[in-house]
């Protein structure tokens, strides 16, 4: 089995394995049914024996629920093994989705978290969505002193703009920003991943499969359990599908070239970005898991990457059906009017 090296996140001393995983298909109704926890324990003992252990959740998830099991599967000296990172600041309260990230809501997600969690520290912390209704500083604010009082060790952002980025790291340091990253999502090139590298902030990605879409292609719509919502998802309908069906058989043609499959030729790719990008695949098979870390292994040559690369131009369809989620809608007031509203 491919063997998986440790990388440093970040510049503040945070280590973690060289690819994560992504947990929160394990026990969501997201992209199906939850899985049976006993399974998805298995799965997660297995991840940290073969060397994966930065396990990523969130409070969302569930929600609660994926925290929980990874509470359960963290018992005893496994917790040492492991860099476990969850996130706050999105939930759904009577159908709706809200995003908050006010110093008690903070304080509240965080306490809950290691409650389920069953832990004294988080190991990295996330703003899971930026709030755009208060200055970034405030929300930081809080989570500095979550770091002094020893309830997490690290802070990061998800989905964040390059101006939240930097007025965050100006309060505390950052130490990750979790993004979408992929052959087939690359609008963070131009000016996020810059701003992590300029600030050394490290870079988690994930979707780094395009939810799934690169180990089968327009295969993967097709058993789609009825409640998954890839069905709903922009690029999985039909009339962006047969387009971006043309990536994947690219680079299933690439990857039969290189020996791999499609799904470790597109993470590959991720890898050969920078030792400063982690990619977080979720699955809730041990041979897809197996599969992804064979990724690790696959060796990309400048022309190859060139080729790969050039797929990007033709993918069709937005990432969210509510764009409204995405780092492009994160920035946020600035500080001098919350001081002003006191």
């Amino acid at each position: 089995m491919t063997k998986v090296g440790r990388m440093k996140l970040g510049s503040q001393g945070m280590e973690v394995s060289s690819q994560g995983l992504g947990c929160m298909s394990m026990s969501t109704g997201i992209y199906g049914p939850p899985k049976p926890e006993p399974d998805m324990i298995a799965l997660i003992h297995h991840a940290i024996q073969s060397g994966v252990t930065f396990l990523d959740t969130s409070d969302v998830y569930g929600p609660h629920t994926n925290e929980l099991l990874l509470g359960k599967a963290m018992k005893g000296e496994v917790r040492e093994k492991a860099e476990l990172a969850t996130k706050f600041g999105a939930r759904f309260r009577e159908g709706k989705f809200e995003i908050l990230g006010d110093p008690d809501y903070v304080r509240e997600a965080c306490e809950g978290s290691l409650k389920r969690l069953d832990i004294n520290s988080i190991d990295l912390y996330y703003q899971h969505r930026i709030d755009t209704r208060l200055p970034i500083e405030v929300t930081i604010g809080e989570l500095k002193k979550l770091v002094e009082e020893g309830k997490i060790k690290y802070i990061g952002l998800s989905e964040a703009s390059p101006a939240t980025i930097r007025r965050a790291h100006a309060v505390h340091p950052i130490t990750a920003v979790q993004l979408e990253w992929s052959l087939w999502s690359r609008d963070v090139e131009e000016e996020i991943i810059p701003t992590c590298r300029e600030l050394g902030i490290g870079i988690v990605a994930y979707s780094p499969l395009g939810r799934g879409f690169f180990s089968s292609g327009k295969k993967l719509v097709d058993n789609l359990h009825q409640d998954d919502y890839r069905k709903y998802s922009p690029r999985f309908q039909p009339e962006n599908l047969q387009q971006n069906q043309t990536i994947f058989n690219k680079v299933n043609e690439l990857a039969a070239k290189k020996g791999c499959t499609p799904s470790q030729l597109a993470l590959a790719w991720l890898h050969h970005q920078g030792n400063d990008v982690c990619p977080i695949p979720g699955t809730t098979k041990l041979e897809n898991f197996n599969e992804n870390i064979g990724a690790l292994s696959v060796k990309l040559t400048q022309e190859e990457l060139t080729e790969i690369e050039s797929l990007a131009d033709i993918v069709k369809g937005d990432r969210y059906a509510e764009s409204n989620s995405t780092w492009e809608y994160s920035d946020t007031p600035p500080l001098s009017s919350w001081n002003a509203a006191k």
